[in-house]
């Protein structure tokens, strides 16, 4: 018995359909990808407020202060998270450090992460952080308190931005969200003491 041929129509409708299913993966790949690209379009330009990372510590210091202030927010972890100082006046281009402080209010251990960004939003291209908290996940134990170090800089450019002349106060915000704490957690975690030997004897 002779097989049937493929009729021109079913064989269009069968390349049709792979030709989408091909779209679809390739648009699935692209949105994945799309994320850390995103991510490092951001630190390069500072758009959207995401501070810059700088390689170095600042050398130049101008004669032109400004307010920093400093934003906490949590968004579905069980912790207590602040700034140590809600503002600070600096001088451009001068490295200072700040610090936040967060304490696991669970009685488990909690892994965190950090999304950040500065206001207004125009200011990220100037505003250059030399290490922080944020690069890392956070982990603390049942209770826990940390104070956790960010170093800075406000770049000394942004003098040379005539759209940047109005701004007398940046704010650095961050969120603290929740992560998959590490299979090794138990190794962190509390433990009680064992018994003195002498005593139990």
């Amino acid at each position: 018995m002779s097989e049937t041929p493929v009729t021109p129509p079913v064989r269009n409708a069968r390349t049709t359909a792979l030709i989408c299913v091909g779209m679809v993966a390739g648009m699935i790949g692209l949105a994945y990808a799309s994320v850390p690209l995103y991510r490092l379009f951001c630190q390069v330009t500072g758009f959207g407020g995401t501070p810059q990372i700088a390689e170095a510590a600042s050398e130049t210091v101008i004669d032109r202060e400004m307010k920093v202030r400093f934003d906490a927010n949590t968004a579905g972890i069980d912790w207590d998270f602040m700034p140590v100082e809600t503002e600070i006046r600096v001088q451009v281009g001068e490295n200072r450090l700040a610090f936040y402080r967060a304490t696991n209010l669970s009685d488990t251990i909690v892994t965190g992460t950090a999304a950040f960004n500065v206001t207004p939003v125009f200011a990220g291209a100037y505003f250059s952080k030399i290490d922080c908290f944020c690069f890392v996940e956070q982990t603390l134990q049942p209770g826990e308190s940390v104070e956790m170090p960010v170093s800075f800089y406000i770049d000394p450019a942004i003098d040379d931005d005539p759209e940047m002349d109005y701004v007398k106060t940046i704010t650095l915000s961050y969120t603290f969200f929740e992560t998959e704490t590490p299979d090794d957690s138990d190794d962190l975690a509390y433990k009680a003491p064992a018994p003195d030997a002498a005593a139990v004897n």
